[in-house]
């Protein structure tokens, strides 16, 4: 087995074999993201798997679980696995289905719009103006959120740095056993601040996805009059708009959450730090803490300051990106020329019907 395909199967062996109720979007996740890791030559890469070699494999696989999974897991790996194979076999015919239909259709879109092409022009531009609009209160709400969020969490852990410089002037022993529970309490604020901001954060991900989708159906509203008989054409260069903006704005929540742990990450050294002053001898104690106490504000507000300056643009960059999709489709609408990866979101949104389908016909664990 190549080693993708094996560890595909490993993934898929986890996903399914952890649970009964297993979710159709995470195994789709989990599959198209193996077949892009092959690389754009996937038949090269199809051409090196060996069916025979792969069921042998699964089989080791199957025998080494079975002691672990249900009998439904079971049955779903052996089901799953397999599933998964031949559609990455099938991929390289879809993706050149997809690109030669999508390339067909848009010349024929093109074909219909050129007699209409300043109308075209000033539709599209009317529509990039105005998501321009909608997206910049967004944008400041954002960096309102990111700063209120930041500021609650500094003035949170604020007392922390009065509460240790007054703890110095205490016996070094009394200092040494009230350290560690000290240090805990500290990470608890942390952890709890951190997750409070994430969830400040999370939801204007779904606002901008409300906002895509009203901006697309205002478009399409505007497109649809100069596209009579080329419809089919219009609404997949849509579909596909759609797909790349709402791609877009799960990048967002991704980029924020994974700020917002970094942030963790590197807050949490402030807490260890003070754990591993406790381990000492009690001598030295005060000389071990008194850096660490001077520091402690400065070090917190350093922090946030930067997680502010790194997550605040993240709104004015998405839409950008936004911006940029649309001139995008203005340009393929000029010339009937389809982008290099045109294909690649619709060909995502067919595995994951795919997959939803195949799992909805797997029957349902028995009681």
């Amino acid at each position: 087995m190549a080693p993708k395909a094996a560890a595909l199967v490993l993934v898929l062996l986890a996903i399914s074999g952890s649970r009964a109720d297993v979710n159709p979007d995470e195994v789709a996740s989990v599959i198209w993201k193996y077949f892009t890791e092959l690389g754009s030559n996937a038949k090269d890469t199809v051409d090196q798997l060996h069916q025979t070699e792969i069921s042998k494999q699964l089989n080791t696989l199957l025998k080494g679980n079975l002691q672990t999974v249900s009998a439904y897991a079971e049955d779903l790996q052996a089901r799953l696995v397999p599933f998964a194979t031949e559609m990455q076999a099938r991929l390289a015919q879809d993706t050149q289905r997809l690109k030669e239909q999508i390339q067909r259709e848009l010349q024929q879109l093109q074909a219909k719009l050129a007699p209409y092409a300043d109308e075209v022009h000033q539709q599209i531009g009317t529509n990039i103006r105005q998501l321009q609009a909608k997206m910049s209160p967004y944008a400041e709400e954002l960096r309102s959120r990111v700063d209120r969020g930041a500021g609650e969490l500094q003035r949170a852990l604020e007392p922390y740095a009065t509460e240790l410089r007054e703890r110095l002037q205490d016996n070094a022993q009394s200092i040494q056993a009230s350290l560690s529970p000290y240090a805990d309490r500290l990470q608890q604020q942390i952890d709890g601040g951190v997750e409070s901001l994430k969830e400040q954060l999370s939801p204007m991900a779904d606002e901008l996805k409300a906002q895509v989708e009203q901006s697309v159906a205002e478009l399409r509203r505007g497109l649809s009059p100069y596209a009579q008989e080329v419809q089919d054409g219009l609404n997949r260069q849509l579909e596909s708009l759609t797909l790349q903006m709402e791609r877009a704005a799960e990048e967002l929540r991704t980029r924020l959450a994974t700020s917002s742990e970094e942030l963790r990450a590197q807050l949490s050294p402030l807490a260890r730090e003070l754990r591993e002053a406790a381990g000492g001898d009690a001598e030295s104690l005060r000389q071990r803490l008194a850096p660490l106490a001077q520091q402690l504000e400065q070090r917190v507000g350093n922090t946030l300051e930067a997680f502010r300056q790194q997550a605040a643009p993240f709104g004015e960059t998405f839409g950008q990106q936004l911006v940029q999709r649309l001139e995008e489709l203005r340009g393929k609408l000029d010339t009937g020329a389809a982008g290099v990866e045109d294909h690649l979101e619709l060909l995502e949104k067919e595995v994951r019907e795919k997959v939803a389908a195949f799992l909805s016909t797997v029957p349902p664990p028995q009681n």
